[in-house]
């Protein structure tokens, strides 16, 4: 078996379509948060969505698996299906709750959801620092080391979030380093995104609103936030999502490689930008 080759446009795709696929071009970038419960016969409220998981649980567990232990203990335990929960951030970045602990290098967080029932990977195994089953793995499927987990992290950088996290015990460090150490020697294993370089007047040529009234006036913002972070986020509540420069004004979620937002400038302004999403086109102006 060999995974040389395969396309990230066909992994990623069914994630884009169903955004989509749900009636709202809204779900790209945020829960639908109106009117969610039902009444039941016995008097009380159904969940949203009900009997699939309330998606603001789904979205809570995957996001507080990234630093917020006590947080994630109180969804697991009192739902335990939450520790098998998957996110779509936006365009098919599809993390689960031990893929967001992961690649943050939080062991702790880690092993509580595979106590509640997480099924770990080769991400996870390399994030502990488990030598011998990241080679395994390697050599059973060779090619798997370069394909990145979420938002794009690459298997060498789980491993070195494992060593890097001070919360870590020094045992659970040292093994991340060997594996890190290892992955090191591996060409693809620490394969980063394409990113582009800009200076920080480039990133403010972006920076604005803009809207698409097409879609029942669509809305989204794009600014820099921390460590100059160039991020597009659907208005108001959206999540905001990295972009990463693709050159010529064009640029990529991080994660989605085959989704391309791009923008029409005017001098040293950007006046519109077009999301390319293989299931929808998206125009939307600044306002």
């Amino acid at each position: 078996m060999s995974f040389r080759g395969i396309s990230r446009r066909g992994c990623l795709a069914a994630g884009a379509v169903l955004a989509i696929s749900g009636g709202s071009i809204h779900r790209l970038f945020a829960v639908d948060r109106e009117a969610t419960t039902q009444p039941s016969d016995q008097g009380g409220e159904l969940p949203t969505g009900f009997p699939a998981l309330n998606p603001d649980d789904v979205q809570s567990v995957v996001g507080a698996s990234h630093f917020n232990f006590e947080r994630v203990r109180e969804l697991v335990t009192k739902r335990p299906a939450l520790a098998r929960a998957s996110w779509d951030w936006g365009f098919g970045d599809w993390e689960t709750a031990l893929g967001a602990a992961s690649h943050t290098g939080q062991g702790e967080i880690a092993q509580l959801l595979i106590g509640h029932g997480a099924r770990p990977n080769h991400f996870t195994l390399a994030m502990f620092g488990e030598l011998d089953a990241v080679k395994a793995v390697i050599k059973a499927m060779p090619g798997i080391e370069g394909i990145p987990g979420p938002h794009g992290i690459s298997l060498l950088d789980h491993a070195r979030s494992g060593h890097g996290n001070k919360r870590n015990t020094s045992e659970h460090r040292d093994k991340a380093r060997a594996v890190a150490a290892y992955l090191e020697t591996i060409d693809g294993a620490g394969t980063a995104e394409v990113n582009a370089p800009l200076t920080d007047k480039q990133k403010q040529a972006y920076v604005g609103r803009y809207e698409a009234g097409a879609f029942d006036s669509l809305r989204f913002e794009v600014a820099v936030v921390r460590r100059g972070q160039l991020t597009i986020k659907q208005m108001p509540d959206g999540v905001a999502r990295n972009l990463n420069s693709r050159g010529n004004h064009a640029f990529n979620p991080s994660g989605v490689d085959e989704v391309r937002i791009e923008f029409e400038m005017n001098a040293e302004q950007a006046t519109r930008l077009t999301i390319h999403d293989p299931d929808v086109t998206i125009v939307a102006r600044r306002i």
